[in-house]
């Protein structure tokens, strides 16, 4: 489906000429620097003063404080760790990393629930003051004096590090510290698995809000800072358990009907088959719409700004590397680009992160149970 202006006014209750006023940073008709906006978005936080505000525009969206506990099969339930000791991140047979301030929320409600990761988690500063001089000033890492917070949780017998990166491959600058984060956590946790998980945006209008994307496939498609990683593409040799992806989807149902009215099924769970179906990590804020202006169409399923990392950082590794998965939620579905200037389809695709993409976040974080429960 593609969204227009009415969609908006329909799901989010904001006006149609609400779209041209100020708030949102859209650069220069997409040409422009787009770090302000990439930032507002990744530090959006419903559960704050943003939200407040952002209720007042948009009064159709709901808090995760009305978020329905899920029925999980029994000796399924992710039961959450004490508080973490010691400045690296602990042992465990998965570790799961998501980006955003409001991905963090929602991750966390679902698989440590009663800590959440704003509030709760423990700040990781492990080699902080080395891995920050590589990053750019005004950066989040280096504005928070950390490079994310984490806590753990158990799902059956597997034990998984949760981490809330505050690291990111568009906002850290042109030397890519990112890579060095990734290599520094996935060495303190020794995983068997790695999964990269939140939002982005869906390319083609097969997809709504909230349906979930699991892929062993990311490629980067940069056209900006990072122009000499531009088509680098990488794949996990194994495909993620989904043995338990039927379960996930009945376990959607307790929260879908907080995603948009204008959904006409419940969300599903798509798996990529080719780095033509996979993910696409862009170091600009595209979106996918009908006029295809950022060229992402027959590049992959779903855009977002920092997965292919975990894949160059994996090649890298070699053979001690461990498996790794993305699953992403299409938090923002294809814009309707007629009648709509480039600027009011950006503004359109930030609000609908900021309106769904906590709950569309709910059910990637339920996708990310079914993975981790149908390890063997």
């Amino acid at each position: 489906m593609a969204v227009d202006a009415q969609w908006v006014e329909r799901n989010l209750g904001i006006r149609p000429e609400a779209l041209d006023e100020p708030g949102i940073v859209a650069g220069d008709e997409g040409d422009g620097d787009d770090k302000d906006l990439q930032r507002e978005l990744i530090e959006f936080d419903s559960e704050g003063g943003d939200g407040a505000a952002f209720a007042a525009l948009a009064p159709q969206t709901v808090a995760l404080t009305k978020f329905v506990d899920i029925e999980w099969p029994a000796g399924l339930g992710p039961v959450p760790g004490r508080k973490p000791r010691g400045e690296s991140l602990p042992k465990a047979d998965v570790l799961l990393v998501t980006w955003t301030v409001d991905e963090g929320h929602a991750l966390s409600r679902v698989l440590t629930p009663g800590k959440d990761s704003r509030d709760d988690w423990k700040p990781y500063t492990k080699n902080f003051a080395e891995i920050s001089r590589h990053m750019r000033p005004g950066c989040p890492a280096r504005n928070y004096g950390r490079l994310g917070t984490f806590w753990t949780t158990k799902i059956g017998e597997r034990k998984v590090t949760l981490f809330k990166s505050d690291s990111h491959m568009s906002q850290d600058g042109p030397q890519l510290p990112n890579e060095t984060v990734w290599q520094q956590i996935v060495d303190d946790v020794s995983p068997e698995w790695v999964i990269t998980t939140g939002t982005g945006g869906g390319i083609g209008p097969s997809f709504e809000v909230g349906d979930v994307i699991v892929s062993r496939f990311a490629t980067f498609d940069c056209q900006r800072t990072f122009k000499r990683l531009n088509g680098d593409s990488f794949a996990n040799a194994d495909a993620p358990p989904d043995g338990r992806f039927a379960t996930a989807e009945k376990l959607f149902k307790a929260n879908a009907p907080f995603l948009p009215a204008d959904n006409t099924r419940p969300p599903k769970i798509i798996s990529s088959e080719s780095k033509t179906k996979g993910i696409l990590t862009t170091d600009f804020f595209g979106f996918d719409n009908t006029d295809n202006t950022y060229g992402l169409q027959g590049k992959g399923d779903l855009s977002e700004m920092g997965d292919a990392v975990l894949g160059l950082v994996c090649k890298n590794l070699g053979q001690s590397a461990p498996k790794y998965t993305i699953v992403r939620n299409v938090s923002d579905p294809q814009i309707e680009s007629k009648n709509l200037t480039l600027r009011q389809q950006t503004t359109i695709a930030a609000n609908i992160y900021k309106g769904y993409g906590r709950w569309s976040t709910v059910c990637s974080a339920i996708v990310c149970w079914a993975i981790i429960a149908g390890i063997e």
